[in-house]
């Protein structure tokens, strides 16, 4: 049943043959890359609102200074995707700043970049979801679910969780529709409002003194909040990286396809943002957690009918979508920092669909997270956001630089003037977040990131560790044999426990005793007077369990055997029952796994399960049992006999397991 949900929600396994085909082309990698990039466009105007046009300042300030600071955000994202582009052809195998750092600025700068940049995919994911549930709640139908907002951005988190399982071509194309329908219907708006305010029929939004808390004229508007409106108006460049990130899923060739993508997304971006400023300084919105910016200047161009509900709607759809970035990025990032050992291997792993599938699950569980301790609101997430970005384009940057001056490739020189600059910007940007934004949330990543650079390396060590330690010689590869010591658990004598000690004969070990844990003295006389019945002639020892431990007697008893013969691997033979129908395994009691759980830890043990399965159509009556009955007994009767001349020789199992 559970296959079969799993089929129905992701689809049907994929064969490693089919790799190549799961590579996307230009027009999917648009979306799947740069729906976090482009939708920033709903939210970046916004949020340079927020800082600028309250407080002490006023909303004419606010927006005063806003088209100025689109003009800085637009510069700085052309400087880059142009940095970027040197990357993508440097390095075509992906890994961006992680890879770039760990090749020219070695180790430490490396897991730098790549916690920052893991901080960042699972930010995107945070606040793509909050600010496309806040576009969902800012059409007037839907005010109602404002006190919902966190419950139905995890929905929306298990939906694009889903659609990424399937596997990135396939995710590709689902988002790709609502993503070019937000891109023409956000030109659209823009091209026909600024079009109706240049000849001057188009009003501006009315203003409402409930809705936003700070004046409308007035006020002083200093150096330090427009430098702090920049910096929240520089979260339009995050996502730029996915594409360097991502480039192995590109179709070939696959360093010119990435490289031409990235050029039309920062094309796209930049011109729907700076005419979102340009527009938004006409019609003078005004920020508030009720209604988006993007909302009111549709309102005012479109009017309330079917378009501005659509684009409401593909507004919403993009804010999600942009998650969809960090779906294709994390993976990828995660697998790659995997491989080199500082994360758990589970990451390097492909899954049925050819996706990195652990990365997907976790990056979905952290934004949950994330989502849920933040109360859903974008404006709460934003100062956490920018550090992490601007860090990993920084570490690119300069990694870059350190590349051209050390390979000095064709038109090196010109690579390093781009990367040089790219990498001042970014740092100059980076400080300007850290100080601007320090008290508003700035300062979580500079907490978080050595802890997790602290992770990173303690995972390294841990597996450098296991290497050291298994590593063999060649001495040790031809090492004296070892003594075996085979211990079969017995409960009562059933069919399980027989084919059990059947198969600890089969392993011909030097002692072999079958050991119950007696709870009860009654208990132990009734297992006893069986053994005799049926005539076993493997040694059954008792041990007395006075606290009704298990797994603890069975180690003391272990610790036993192990004085008893030294040098000696011990196998504990577990019979256990198989029933078909997985909700019966309840009525079962599970104290294997606890003696598994434990036995696992001990050195030089083995622990092995005897299955015996037990199908719901199995019905024995009292004949049959009869007859098992005596034909156990005469079994047991040759086996004795067998193991009696054994014994007589010296060279039994019954003598040695005594």
């Amino acid at each position: 049943m559970l296959d079969s949900v799993k089929r129905l929600l992701v689809g049907r396994p994929l064969s490693s043959s089919e790799q190549e085909h799961q590579r996307i082309p230009k027009l999917i990698a648009l979306p799947v890359f740069s729906s976090d990039a482009i939708s920033s466009t709903a939210y970046a105007t916004e949020e340079i609102l927020f800082v600028t046009a309250v407080g002490a300042s006023s909303l004419t300030l606010g927006l005063s200074v806003l088209v100025p600071i689109a003009i800085g955000v637009a510069i700085l994202l052309a400087i880059v995707a142009t940095s970027y582009r040197q990357t993508i052809f440097a390095y075509p195998n992906g890994g961006g700043a992680y890879v770039v750092s760990r090749d020219n600025l070695g180790e430490y700068p490396s897991l730098l970049a790549g916690a920052s940049l893991m901080i960042d995919y699972v930010l995107t994911v945070a606040v793509s979801v909050s600010a496309g549930v806040a576009a969902i709640i800012s059409i007037p139908a839907f005010r109602s679910l404002e006190k919902q907002r966190v419950l139905i951005g995890l929905g929306l988190i298990l939906l694009l969780t889903v659609g990424n399982l399937r596997g990135v071509r396939e995710s590709g194309r689902i988002f790709a529709v609502p993503t070019y329908i937000y891109i023409g219907l956000l030109g659209a708006l823009l091209a026909y409002g600024l079009s109706r305010e240049f000849f001057g029929d188009l009003g501006t939004v009315p203003f409402d003194p409930k809705e936003f808390h700070g004046p409308e004229n007035g006020g002083e508007l200093g150096l330090f909040l427009i430098l702090k409106g920049f910096s929240s108006g520089a979260v339009a460049l995050t996502g730029t990286e996915a594409i360097a990130n991502g480039v192995p899923a590109f179709r070939k060739p696959q360093s010119k396809n990435a490289a031409n993508t990235l050029v039309w997304m920062a094309v796209i971006l930049g011109v729907l943002f700076f005419g979102t400023a340009v527009l938004a300084h006409h019609l003078r919105p005004f920020p508030t957690h009720n209604e988006t910016v993007i909302s009111q200047l549709g309102r005012v161009v479109f009017g309330e009918g079917p378009v501005y509900l659509i684009l409401q709607f593909a507004t919403a759809a993009i804010l999600t979508l942009a998650a969809n970035t960090a779906y294709a990025g994390f993976p990828w990032l995660s697998s790659i920092i995997a491989r080199d050992g500082y994360l758990p291997r589970q990451f390097a792993n492909r899954g049925d669909r050819l996706v990195f599938s652990n990365g997907i699950v976790f990056l979905a569980a952290a934004a949950a997270v994330l989502l849920v301790a933040f109360g859903g609101v974008t404006t709460k997430l934003i100062p956490l956001y920018a550090v992490g970005v601007f860090t990993s384009f920084t570490l690119s940057q300069m990694g870059m630089v350190r590349h051209h001056l050390r390979l000095r490739e064709p038109a090196w020189k010109r690579g390093t003037v781009i990367n040089a600059v790219g990498a001042t910007a970014t740092f100059v940007v980076l400080l300007i977040i850290a100080v601007t934004k320090f008290k508003s949330g700035a300062w979580v990543p500079l907490v978080v990131v050595p802890v997790i650079i602290v992770i990173f390396a303690g995972i390294k060590r841990h597996y450098d560790r296991v290497g050291e330690v298994l590593s063999v010689t060649p001495e040790e590869v031809h090492a004296e044999p070892i003594s075996h010591t085979v211990v079969v658990l017995v409960g009562r004598v059933h069919k399980g426990v027989i084919r059990a000690l059947s198969y600890a004969r089969s392993l011909r070990p030097d002692h072999l005793a079958a050991v119950y844990v007696s709870f009860e003295d009654d208990d132990s006389e009734d297992l006893q007077r069986q053994w005799e019945e049926f005539r076993l002639d493997v040694p059954l020892e008792v041990i007395h369990s006075p606290y009704r431990e298990l797994v603890d007697a069975v180690e003391e008893y272990l610790d036993e055997l192990d004085q008893r013969w030294a040098n000696d691997t011990i196998t504990v033979l577990i019979p256990e029952f198989v029933v078909d129908r997985w909700f019966a395994n309840v009525l079962h009691n599970q104290s294997a796994l606890a003696l598994k759980w434990a036995l696992l830890r001990r050195d030089g043990t083995v622990v092995t399960s005897v299955p015996y399965h037990v199908h719901a159509d199995d019905k024995g009556n009292g004949a049959e049992k009869d007859e098992a009955k005596a034909e156990s007994k005469s079994n047991g009767e040759a086996e004795s006999k067998a193991g009696a001349k054994s014994k007589s020789e010296g060279d039994g199992a019954g003598d040695d397991g005594s």
